[in-house]
């Protein structure tokens, strides 16, 4: 019994002693940091005033992008698809007057072969190969944000390409967006490009669809188009100054298609 107690009076003895030394260090530590933290706490909050001063309306801009972003996620794309399978409207009947027509937003995009073209494709563009792009009348341009997108592309540039194909002064762009920062990097890039890079068309058609891709952030260029849905395909006619004169969405139906071919021969008519 008195072993067992001695054995207790030690251990707590010692226990005392520790917590005395580690309070002093403690003491010590504390005494000693104060002279140091208060100038790196105050550069650190200078700079991120400095900054957020300086940007301020960067700031609120990613502020309203975030927002708006969270409000249209993937899963309300997804609800709204499947309400209307993609036609979120129905095509124009009609060429858009030139008067109130929009641009189309400048958009740089990558060929497969690694050349950049900008859209829209005017004389007012970047240097262009007269050999193998000559300036067209009329560019039908296909956006595609998913590859649900794809089949409803195809619905409408190929009665298109089928009714126009032996025309030279007709452009038909179908872009696809990359928005995976990973896939921009150079390396990765340029092996995608190589991997989507399709053989060479063997039909005698004058008239060939150009695949092209952009890569990076678009939201900016969503915005000015008013793109909503993801999911869906949207449908683009451009006349010669890049003015959007038509424009369709998801896939196409008979009726729509036929308004498509004859808002465009009404379109080179005017050019």
């Amino acid at each position: 019994m008195a072993t067992t107690l001695n054995r207790l009076c030690r251990s707590i003895s010692t226990l005392s002693r520790r917590n005395q030394h580690q309070t002093l260090f403690n003491s010590t530590l504390h005494e000693s940091l104060p002279s140091q933290i208060p100038a790196l706490r105050s550069t650190t909050r200078s700079f991120l005033d400095f900054y957020k001063f300086g940007n301020k309306k960067a700031i609120e801009d990613e502020r309203a992008r975030l927002n708006d972003e969270m409000n249209r996620g993937y899963f309300a794309d997804m609800k709204e698809f499947k309400e209307h399978g993609g036609k979120i409207a129905a095509a124009d009947k009609t060429l858009i007057p030139a008067v109130s027509a929009v641009k189309f937003p400048e958009l740089a995009v990558t060929l497969s072969n690694g050349k950049v073209l900008k859209l829209p494709f005017t004389s007012s563009g970047i240097e262009v190969n007269k050999e193998s792009f000559a300036l067209p009348k009329v560019s039908l341009v296909c956006l595609s944000f998913r590859a649900s997108s794809q089949e409803m592309i195809s619905s409408w540039s190929k009665p298109f390409l089928d009714t126009f194909g032996d025309r030279k002064d007709l452009r038909v762009f179908e872009v696809s967006f990359i928005d995976k920062w990973l896939l921009g990097l150079a390396p990765i890039k340029n092996l995608l490009l190589r991997v989507l890079q399709k053989p060479k068309n063997n039909e005698n058609s004058v008239l060939q669809r150009q695949a092209v891709y952009s890569f990076g952030d678009h939201y900016h260029f969503r915005k000015e188009i008013k793109v909503l849905n993801l999911l869906t395909g949207y449908i683009l006619l451009l006349d010669k100054l890049g003015r959007i004169r038509w424009q369709g969405f998801g896939t196409a139906t008979p009726e729509e298609v036929s308004q498509l071919l004859s808002c465009t021969s009404h379109l080179l008519e005017d050019q």
